[in-house]
C-alpha cells in the first residue's frame, strides 16, 4: 500500500510557511535562521533556532479549554493554518472518525509552567491563566483533535529528537491497517529555559552557529519549530515509501558508536521502500554537531551508502527542533521533492575542515543540484537513549 504526502506546512527558524522556508533553504551567500540571543539564559548569549514570528498562548482561538493553552499549541495552529483547507476537505471526504491525529513532541506547556512557577515563587500564588494539565505531553494532541472535531486515535509521541518521525511512520501504519483513512501527523516543539539547561548540562550546546561534521564542531544549537503533513491513501505529490525503527539499548544519552542501530533503520526503512541505496539521491544526516552523534552517523552513513549520496544536515539552519526534528526535515524533504526541476539540495553549512575521525562523506555544497528532479531522499532522526527512526520519502 502507497501512504502519500497530500499537503504540508511547517515553521521553523528559517520561515513561517512552506514558501518562506524555500526561499531561506536555498539561499546560496550565507546560513539563514536563528539568533544569538540571551532571553532564555539571561548573561549568555546563545545561537538559537528561533522562530521570529511572535506567538504565545493568548493567540488561540476563543473556546480553547485552559488546559491546552500553551505556546506549543499556538505554534500547532499558526502550522495547521497553511493547511487547513486541505485538511478540511480531507476530513469531509471520509467523515471525522476516520481521522488520526499523530503527533511528536519533548517540551509540550513546558514553557508556561516556568511562567507559573516563578509567578508563585515571587506572590506566593499561581497565575490564573495556568493548568497543570498544559504540561501534559498529550495535549498537541488533543489540541488538534478538539479543532478539527475528529474521533480517531489522537496521541502524542514522546522518544526526543526521534519523535515526530516515529509519529509519521505510526500514523502510516494506521492508514496500511485501515483503523483510519487520513492522518494529520508530525511534530511541535517551543523553547524554553528547561531544554536549554538541560543540553547545557551536558555541556552539548554550542554558543556560535553549530559546526556539524566539522573538526571544529561544538555541539548543538537548539531550535524550535512545527511541520505537520495530511497523510492518506490518495495520490498526492510526494509519498512516504519507508521507515525504518530501532532501539540501541545502548546509554542514555550517547549512541551507540558502532551505528549498528542506526545503519539498521537505514536498512528497514530502505527494505520496506523497496530500494537500494543506490537509489537515494540525497540523505538529511540527523548531524547534530555533537562529537557522539556525527562520528557515529557518519560511520552507519559510509557503511551503508558508501561516499557517493550527497548529504547535510540542516540543523545549522533550523537549530535541533528536538521532538518536532523528524517532522521538519521530512518537510525540508517534501520541499526537495516538489517545484524543484533542477534538483537542489539542501547545503551543508560548515566550516568545510573535516574531521578525521570520520569516513569521508559526499557533503553537499551551497548551490549544489543534481540537474534533474529528487526521486528518492532519507531523513535520519536519531535520539537519546539510541531511538532511532528513518523516513524514505519519494515524488508521487
Amino acid at each position: 500500500m502507497t501512504i502519500y504526502l497530500n499537503a504540508m506546512n511547517v515553521i521553523c527558524a528559517l520561515g513561517s510557511g512552506s514558501d518562506a522556508v524555500r526561499a531561506a533553504l536555498w539561499r546560496s551567500d550565507c546560513p539563514f535562521g536563528g539568533e544569538v540571543t540571551e532571553r532564555y539564559t539571561p548573561g549568555s548569549p546563545l545561537h538559537l533556532g528561533t522562530v521570529a514570528e511572535p506567538m504565545a498562548a493568548t493567540d488561540l482561538p476563543a473556546g480553547t479549554a485552559l488546559e491546552l493553552a500553551s505556546r506549543n499549541n499556538a505554534m500547532l495552529e499558526r502550522t495547521l493554518a497553511g493547511l487547513r483547507p486541505a485538511v478540511d476537505a480531507a476530513i469531509a471526504r471520509v467523515g471525522p472518525m476516520r481521522v488520526a491525529i499523530v503527533l511528536g513532541t519533548s517540551t509540550s506547556g513546558i514553557y508556561e509552567g516556568e511562567l507559573a512557577v516563578r509567578t508563585h515563587a515571587k506572590e506566593g500564588t499561581w497565575p490564573e491563566q495556568f493548568h497543570y494539565a498544559q504540561q501534559e505531553l498529550g495535549s498537541p494532541a488533543r489540541y488538534l483533535a478538539w479543532r478539527l472535531g475528529v474521533g480517531g486515535p489522537a496521541y502524542t509521541i514522546s522518544t526526543a529528537c526521534s519523535s515526530s518521525a516515529k509519529a509519521m511512520s505510526a500514523a502510516a501504519r494506521l492508514i496500511e491497517h485501515g483503523i483510519v483513512d487520513v492522518a494529520i501527523a508530525g511534530g511541535v516543539d517551543t523553547l524554553c529555559t528547561f531544554t536549554i539547561s538541560g543540553f547545557l548540562s551536558l555541556d552539548s550546546v554550542s554558543a556560535e552557529r553549530c559546526n556539524p561534521l566539522s573538526a571544529n564542531r561544538r555541539g548543538i544549537n537548539l531550535g524550535e519549530g512545527a511541520g505537520l503533513f495530511l497523510m492518506s491513501r490518495e495520490a498526492g505529490p510526494v509519498r512516504l515509501t519507508g521507515w525504518g525503527e530501532t532501539s540501541d539499548a545502548h546509554h542514555m544519552s550517547a549512541p551507540d558508536p558502532s551505528g549498528v542501530g542506526a545503519r539498521t533503520a537505514m536498512q528497514q526503512a530502505l527494505a520496506r521502500a523497496g530500494l537500494k541505496p543506490a537509489d537515494i539521491d540525497y540523505l538529511n544526516l540527523h548531524g547534530t554537531a555533537t562529537e557522539q552523534n556525527d562520528v557515529m552517523e557518519a560511520r552507519a552513513v559510509s557503511d551503508l551508502f558508501g561516499a557517493g549520496v550527497p548529504v547535510s544536515s540542516t540543523k545549522s539552519q533550523t537549530g535541533h527542533t528536538l521532538g518536532a526534528a523528524g517532522a521538519v526535515e521530512a518537510a525540508l524533504l517534501y520541499l526537495t521533492l516538489t517545484d524543484n526541476p533542477r534538483g537542489r539540495l539542501p547545503p551543508h553549512w560548515w566550516d568545510g575542515i573535516a574531521d578525521p575521525a570520520m569516513p569521508p562523506l559526499h557533503v553537499v555544497g551551497a548551490d549544489e543540484s543534481l540537474g534533474r528532479p529528487v526521486r528518492h531522499a532519507v531523513s535520519n532522526s536519531f535520539a537519546f537513549g539510541g531511538s532511532n527512526c528513518v523516513l524514505v520519502m519519494g515524488e508521487g
